[in-house]
């Protein structure tokens, strides 16, 4: 009786044959997590910081702007120059800076009515409208210590023309700068006399009326110090590849060309806190922008890159997040940041 040889066990191949769609669906599982996970990051909204209330007199001032604006800009400069930063940290140089500048003319007014910028103006806000592609028209409100330089009877000798405007004395300087002085503190400045002139005579409810700056101002998280906001695509391009002019793969990076609006702000303690938030089109576009921007971010600020050492220092203290249409960006610098020999001298 011949004994047959024995053949492989055909439960054996199929066990083999079975892993493979195994191995198949389990990718398909982890792929789907992978998937699921990353849209409901993308949809979640995530906590963010409170804004600071904005001050009741400024708020009135914003309250009053005419049309819808283009970009806002405050500096709180009497909080700033208060602070420990400054005190500490800004040299001597940049505290004297004659930083207002603004045309001849108004170079002409500082200069012989004595007034220094540095120290005289304790707060400023400037809104801008858009008026062409190369020029913009602004209002600037100014509060500081102005009683005994500007006073009426300078202001009329140098004035071109007078206006009362709204109970207020209008004065021309030039054919693009007007100026109101309408209390001891405080200065009104504009290169258009219709904007001025609607400022005084208010329709007010700006707020209302621009619900996109509105929106801003509540992303600008602190208001006391320093803060910004850009309401125009045009504008907050502009910014941002003027920031990132020296750096050819940044200035590509993270979708800038579809940046709707920015808010800035900024807190100068013992140290600077800061955070801007970019808005963009939809929420996948602000999910690979902060995706790109964290990648390089943790790309240059790694050893072995090109990148300067206090460049690198500053971007590892940089933090990226995605919020459903913005991404977010803030910081927390303390003052021994900006003081690197104090701290390595305290290492020692």
């Amino acid at each position: 009786m011949e004994t047959r040889p024995e053949q492989p066990s055909q439960q054996t191949g199929d066990k083999k044959a079975k892993k493979k769609p195994n191995l198949l669906l389990i990718t398909v599982v982890l792929g789907t997590i992978g998937l699921v996970a990353q849209l409901i990051w993308v949809n979640w909204p995530k906590p963010v910081a409170e804004p600071e209330p904005l001050n009741p007199e400024l708020a009135s001032v914003i309250d009053r702007l005419p049309g819808t604006s283009d970009a806002l800009i405050y500096a709180g400069l009497k909080d700033i120059r208060e602070s420990l930063f400054w005190q500490e940290v800004i040299p001597d140089s940049l505290k004297e800076m004659n930083w207002l500048q603004s045309g001849q003319e108004l170079q002409e007014v500082i200069r012989e009515t004595g007034i220094v910028p540095a120290r005289d103006v304790d707060t400023l806000f400037v809104a801008f409208q858009h008026q062409n592609t190369k020029k913009q028209k602004y209002l600037g409100v100014l509060w500081g210590s102005f009683s005994g330089k500007l006073t009426p009877d300078y202001l009329r000798r140098k004035s071109k023309a007078i206006e009362e405007v709204g109970n207020q004395t209008c004065y021309s300087l030039s054919d693009t700068l007007w100026m109101c002085h309408p209390a001891d503190r405080q200065v009104i400045l504009a290169n258009s006399p219709q904007l001025l002139r609607k400022f005084l005579e208010p329709e007010k409810n700006f707020l209302v009326r621009d619900s996109v700056t509105a929106a801003l101002i509540d992303k600008a998280i602190h208001k006391s110090h320093f803060w910004f906001t850009l309401s125009s695509t045009y504008w907050t391009l502009g910014a941002l590849q003027s920031l990132t002019s020296g750096n050819k793969d940044v200035k590509t990076l993270g979708n800038l060309n579809r940046i709707k609006q920015l808010a800035l702000s900024l807190k100068f303690d013992d140290g600077v806190t800061g955070q801007t938030e970019w808005i963009y089109q939809n929420r996948t576009s602000a999910y690979f922008a902060s995706t790109f921007l964290w990648a390089t971010i943790k790309l240059s600020s790694s050893s072995g890159t090109r990148t300067t050492e206090p460049a690198k220092a500053l971007l590892k203290e940089l933090d990226v997040m995605q919020n459903l249409e913005s991404v977010i960006v803030k910081t927390d610098l303390p003052l021994e940041f900006f003081k690197p020999e104090t701290q390595s001298q305290e290492n020692q």
